[in-house]
C-alpha cells in the first residue's frame, strides 16, 4: 500500500513526507530559478552602469559648454575709423569691414591692462588682442550697425575670449600644451591668468549657446545651436501638423471601418514593414522624390518633415490601433444599443478612451524624429548655416540645421572645443526627449480612465 502526497509522487505505508524536505527534483528546479534571478539582476545591473556610464561621458565632456569665458573692455567706436563722413548713414558705415574694427579691439584691451597697471609680460599688442575671439569684431560690428549712432560713444563690450583661452580654464589646455600649440603661448596663459585676477577676464553662463549659428572652424567658441534649435522646431511642428491627424485617421478606418479582405491585409502588412524601414531609406526617397522630383530646397525644414513624417506615421498608426484594441468591445455594444450611430460610437465613445495610448505613440513617435540624423544628411541638412531662417512659413523653405545633425557636423571636426560642443549639443537634446516622454506621461495620466 501507498500514500499519495502532494508531491505527487507515492510513498511507502508507515513513511510520512513533509513539504519541508525537498527531494531532488524540486532543489534542481528552485535552484535553476535563483540561476534566472542572477542573471536577471545582473542584466539590469549591467544596463545600469552601462547608462551611469554614458551619462557620465556625455556630462563630463558636455556640461562645461553651458560655461564660456569673457573678456569685459570699454571700446571707444571711433569716428574717424567707422563714419570718416560723419553721417551715421548705416549703408556707409557698413562699407567698414571686420578688419577695421579689430583695432578698436586692441587698443581698448591694451588700455585696459594698462589702466589696471598690469604687465602683458613682454607680448606684443597683436598676441595681447589674440585673447580675444575672431568673433569680437564681427559682434562689435553688428552692434554698431544696429544703431550707428553709438559711433563716438565708449561702450563696455562682453567679448569671447579665444577658443585655446576658454579651453584654459575647462582643463583642455595646459601650459605644457601651449608650449607645442601655435594658436596660444604660455606667456598668453599667464596674462589671461592675470586679467582674471584684475576682473576682466570672466567666466559665466553662456546664453550665446542657445541663441547663436554656428561658427567656422577658427571660432569654435562661438558656435552655438540657435539654428539648429529653430530647425527642428520647424521640423518638429511640420511632423506633428500632418502625421498624428493622418496617422490617427488611418488607423480608425483600418480598425473600426474598413472590411477584412486581401487588400486591407496587404496594406497592414506593408505599415508593419514600414515601420522597420532603416530611417536612411526614408532620406533617399526624400532626396529621389521631394528634391529631385519636385522641387523643395535642399536644407529646407520642410523636406526635414515630410521625410520624418513618412518615418514618423507607421509608429504612430501602430500605436493607434492598439490603443483602439484595447477599448472593451462592450464600449462599443453598449452605445449601438442606445441608438449611437457607427461614426458617433467610435468619436464619443472608443476614442476618447483610447486618447492615452494615442497621444503618447504620437509623441514617442515625435520623440524618435527629433533624434534622426541619417535621413537628413541626406537632404543636405548637414551644410553650415550662419543666418537664421525667416519666422513661418517662409522659414519652412529656408536653409536651416537640426540638433542631430548639428552634433555630427561638430564631431567631425578637428578641435577639441567642437567635441565639448557637440556633447552640450547631446545634453539639449536628452533634455528635449525627456521633456517631450514626461509629457506622454502626463497627457496618459490625464486622460486615462477606468472601467
Amino acid at each position: 500500500m501507498t500514500d499519495l502526497t502532494a508531491f505527487g509522487a507515492p510513498v511507502a505505508k508507515g513513511q510520512t513526507k513533509s513539504l519541508l524536505n525537498l527531494d531532488e527534483r524540486t532543489r534542481r528546479r528552485n535552484r535553476a530559478e535563483a540561476r534566472f534571478r542572477l542573471l536577471g539582476k545582473a542584466a539590469v545591473a549591467f544596463g545600469i552602469i552601462a547608462l551611469v556610464g554614458l551619462l557620465t561621458s556625455i556630462l563630463s565632456n558636455g556640461l562645461s559648454s553651458f560655461q564660456q569665458t569673457y573678456i569685459t573692455i570699454d571700446v571707444f567706436l571711433d569716428p574717424a575709423k567707422l563714419d570718416p563722413a560723419g553721417t551715421r548713414d548705416r549703408a556707409a558705415v557698413a562699407k567698414v569691414s571686420t578688419f577695421g574694427y579689430a583695432p578698436l579691439i586692441e587698443k581698448a584691451l591694451g588700455d585696459a591692462i594698462a589702466e589696471k597697471g598690469l604687465a602683458a609680460g613682454g607680448l606684443t599688442p597683436k598676441a595681447v588682442a589674440e585673447l580675444i575671439s575672431k568673433e569680437g569684431p564681427a559682434n562689435l560690428r553688428g552692434f554698431v550697425l544696429a544703431d550707428p549712432s553709438v559711433i563716438g560713444q565708449t561702450i563696455s563690450f562682453d567679448l569671447l575670449a579665444a577658443g585655446r583661452i576658454d579651453g584654459y580654464y575647462k582643463g583642455r589646455v595646459t601650459m605644457d600644451s601651449a608650449k607645442l600649440d601655435r594658436n596660444v603661448s604660455p606667456e598668453q596663459l599667464a596674462l589671461a591668468d592675470t586679467l582674471k585676477q584684475a576682473g576682466i577676464l570672466v567666466t559665466k553662463f553662456n546664453w550665446s549657446f542657445f541663441t547663436s549659428p554656428d561658427a567656422s572652424d577658427t571660432r569654435p567658441e562661438a558656435a552655438g545651436l540657435g539654428i539648429a534649435i529653430i530647425g527642428s522646431a520647424y521640423m518638429m511642428l511640420i511632423v506633428l501638423v500632418l502625421s498624428l491627424p493622418i496617422g490617427v485617421a488611418t488607423s480608425i478606418y483600418l480598425e473600426e471601418f474598413a472590411p477584412q479582405n486581401w487588400f486591407t491585409d496587404l496594406i497592414e502588412v506593408n505599415i508593419a514593414n514600414l515601420a522597420a524601414v532603416p530611417s536612411i531609406v526614408f532620406g533617399i526617397l526624400g532626396l529621389a522624390v521631394l528634391i529631385n522630383f519636385v522641387g523643395l530646397p535642399q536644407s529646407a525644414p520642410v523636406v526635414g518633415g515630410l521625410v520624418l513624417t513618412l518615418m514618423t506615421l507607421p509608429t504612430i498608426i501602430i500605436a493607434t490601433r492598439s490603443a483602439l484594441k484595447a477599448v472593451p468591445p462592450s464600449i462599443r455594444d453598449a452605445a449601438l444599443g442606445v441608438g449611437a450611430s457607427k461614426m458617433q460610437s467610435i468619436f464619443h465613445h472608443v476614442l476618447p478612451l483610447a486618447m492615452p495610448g494615442i497621444l503618447t505613440g504620437a509623441i514617442i513617435g515625435l520623440a524618435r524624429a527629433l533624434g534622426e540624423t541619417a535621413p537628413l544628411l541626406l537632404i543636405g541638412m548637414v551644410a553650415f548655416v550662419k543666418e537664421f531662417p525667416a519666422g513661418p512659413p517662409d522659414g519652412f523653405f529656408q536653409p536651416a540645421s537640426a540638433l542631430p545633425v548639428q552634433v555630427y557636423n561638430w564631431t567631425q571636426r578637428g578641435d577639441p572645443a567642437f567635441v565639448e560642443r557637440a556633447s552640450g549639443a547631446i545634453i539639449v537634446l536628452l533634455v528635449f526627449l525627456i521633456l517631450m516622454n514626461l509629457v506622454a506621461i502626463i497627457l496618459r495620466r490625464r486622460f486615462e480612465r477606468r472601467w
